[in-house]
Order: C-alpha cells, then structure tokens, then sequence
C-alpha cells in the first residue's frame, strides 16, 4: 500500500483516498495503460480538432455571435491556461508522486506544480467555448474533457481536486470572459467581415446576421 506524507494546500479533505482508489483501478487495468497514458499525453489533439470544428460549424451558420463565440473559444482557452500558472505557482502543490510513496505512476515524472492541472484547465475551457457555439459539440467536448481529467489522474499526475477545480476554472474563464466581451467580440467580428478575411468567418456571398438565434444543432 502507498505511504502518505503530510497534507499541502489545494488537496481537497478526500483527495488522496479518492487518488488511491483511482491508482489501485490503474494497477488491476494494465489492459487500459497505453490508451489512457496516450490520452492522458495527447488528447491535446482533440480538443484543437475541436476547436478547428467549431469554428467551421460557426461559418457554415453565419451568425455574427456565433462565430465571435468560436473565435474566443481559442483565445478564452489560452487566457485561462496562462491565468493558471500563477495560480499553481502560488499552490504550490507536489505531484501526488512526490507525497505518496509507492504509487502507479504511467507517465514520466516532472517537478511542476499540481494544483490545478494544466491538461483540465485546458479542457474546461474548450469545452464551454465550443458550448458557445454549438450544443451537440459542446456536450462532445465535455465528455472529452471528464476524460481528459480522469486520465490524468489515472496515470498518477494528479489529484482529483487538481483536475475537478481545473475543469471548472477553465470553463469559469472562458464563460466569464465571452459574457464580458461579448460586444466587443461581435463589434471585431462584423468589421473583420468586411475584408478579405470575412471568408474565414462565413460561407456563401450573404453578410453575416447581426444577432444570434437559436439554431444550435
């Protein structure tokens, strides 16, 4: 059984029994190792994959919120990633393979904080970004993210209250900032629409509609 070392500021009050329980399902899976390791590593792929469809999905509808709401999506995502290096850095939290002894590790190990985690931040925010956009591939991209952050944990990077708290201030940042610059991002878009840009931002020869209507798909 692993050994535990004292408690850190960040852990939740159940973290490291809800961390050894997911360990101990890795050790009894070794069939699920190179697939979850992969996603856990990789699955950055999917949600630029993502991102890349739901801003085609926003073209193909052009609607002027719609498509600000796909161009923020990426941008809300790397706020909300460079917001939480400070943030972990302030933590200060160690791996959980640097406080218990005798852990499940699949991954290789690094010395960077815990708290929140980088790969569920990530995550969080494409997720509400592409709900912005799309219902259908917002729900897709949030049963990836709940992936994403279970992998994370089953490799041994994290704790659970790294990944949980990182999913929903990834998901905070990017909501918060679409409701603060909403006009600012429909303003940019309609002048950009006037350019030689505006066939990144809408298919066909008609403008882009001013206001969004419920057309989620």
């Amino acid at each position: 059984m692993p050994t535990l070392t004292s408690t850190s500021l960040g852990q939740l009050p159940l973290d490291r029994s809800w961390f050894l329980h997911v360990n101990s399902f890795a050790r009894a899976t070794p069939w699920l190792h190179d697939a979850l390791r992969a996603y856990a590593l990789y699955g950055v792929v999917l949600f630029a994959a993502l991102l890349v469809w739901s801003w085609w999905t926003a073209r193909g509808r052009r609607d002027l919120a719609t498509m600000a709401a796909a161009l923020w999506a990426p941008v809300g995502t790397l706020i909300a990633v460079g917001l939480n290096q400070p943030l972990g850095n302030w933590v200060h939290e160690p791996r959980p393979y640097t406080s218990l002894r005798h852990v499940e590790v699949l991954v290789a190990r690094t010395s960077d904080f815990s708290f929140p985690s980088d790969h569920a931040v990530m995550a969080g925010a494409v997720a509400a970004g592409v709900w912005l956009v799309s219902r259908r591939l917002g729900l897709l991209a949030t049963v990836a993210a709940l992936l994403m952050a279970f992998t994370r944990v089953y490799v041994g990077a994290h704790y659970p209250g790294d990944v949980a708290i990182g999913l929903i201030f990834g998901a905070v940042v990017t909501l918060l900032g679409y409701v603060v610059l909403h006009r600012v991002l429909k303003l940019v878009v309609s002048r950009l629409a006037r350019t030689p840009a505006r066939r990144l931002l809408h298919s066909g020869r008609e403008p882009l509609r001013p206001w969004h209507e419920e057309t989620h798909r």
